[in-house]
């Protein structure tokens, strides 16, 4: 029972691992412009393509390169690509409307979304798509527990890039931007902060984050789709919502919760089909108690 449990907690941290540095999009976003960025998971769909397209090229050249050049330049090139990425859709499609109401981002955010999804369906094909293995999958056995060298990547490669990007916005004079826009951004001009191009770097740094949450996810689970980034979108923004949107360390949490509810929910009920049932109920359950989330600060505005 001990290894069953352990095995699963183990499951647990492999996909929490990939929806909390999806998450961490849509909570910069929020941060510092109150608006949820439903394009976001098509943005990781987009990534995790770019992060395959790298791989095959790298492994066609007759050079023999070794997998961990492969794996690092695959990685290098999808952020890069995703992170130009976040920056044209924040200039082309949410800059102008930074001053409409919040319904026209939302609706903005969505057509983005939608416009990436059939881009990439008429570009590639509905024909899924096969990531190649860039790494042994050889388990190994330990006190009963079968743990993959890929497991171990996922967990520790997504605990470091989460570590970082909190150092980043704590410590850090960009970080101190945005945390300056997200208090008060009307304010922030007059200080001599470049309001737009710190919005821009925040969305350059989510995209790359959720380019690289897309190269752990084709290698664990390696068929790709272009509609792959609907689901996995929600269940970000779940863990987002859950955590305290527009808090990072909120973020990473609520991407662990999210990885529980999926891991255990087929052990506890009796099909595998509730994981959805239970996430939303988990959602809606939040938003009528504690809506800011679990480490969501609550908000006090003049009326």
């Amino acid at each position: 029972m001990f290894q069953i449990l352990a095995q699963n907690v183990l499951n647990t941290l492999q996909l929490g691992s990939v929806y909390a540095l999806i998450a961490l999009g849509y909570t910069m976003v929020y941060g510092i412009l109150t608006m949820i960025n439903f394009a976001h998971g098509d943005i990781f769909m987009v990534g995790t393509y770019l992060c395959l397209a790298g791989a095959a090229f790298l492994l066609g050249l007759p050079l023999g390169l070794p997998l961990v050049l492969v794996f690092t330049g695959a990685l290098l090139f999808s952020m890069v690509l995703t992170a130009l990425l976040g920056v044209t859709i924040e200039r082309l499609a949410y800059r102008p409307l930074r001053q409409a109401p919040r319904v026209s981002a939302v609706i903005t955010a969505l057509g983005v979304g939608l416009f990436l999804e059939n881009f990439t369906l008429g570009l590639l094909g509905p024909e899924p798509r096969q990531f190649p293995s860039l790494i042994t999958m050889t388990p190994w056995e330990v006190a009963g527990l079968t743990i993959t060298p890929l497991q171990l990547l996922i967990i520790f490669m997504a605990a470091a890039l989460m570590i970082l990007l909190d150092l980043l916005v704590r410590r850090t004079l960009l970080g101190m931007a945005m945390r300056a826009i997200s208090y008060n951004r009307p304010i922030v001009p007059l200080m001599g902060v470049p309001v737009d191009l710190v919005i821009s770097l925040t969305f350059a740094i989510g995209s790359a984050i959720a380019a690289a949450g897309g190269l752990l996810y084709g290698l664990a689970y390696p068929v790709l789709d272009p509609y792959m980034g609907i689901r996995i979108g929600w269940w970000a923004f779940i863990a987002a919502v859950v955590g305290g949107i527009g808090n990072i360390r909120g973020a990473m949490l609520g991407g662990y919760i999210l990885g529980l509810v999926e891991v255990f929910t087929p052990l506890l009920l009796p099909s595998s089909t509730y994981r959805d049932f239970v996430a939303f109920s988990l959602l809606l359950l939040l938003l009528v108690f504690k809506p800011t989330g679990i480490l969501g600060r609550p908000v006090f505005e003049r009326v």
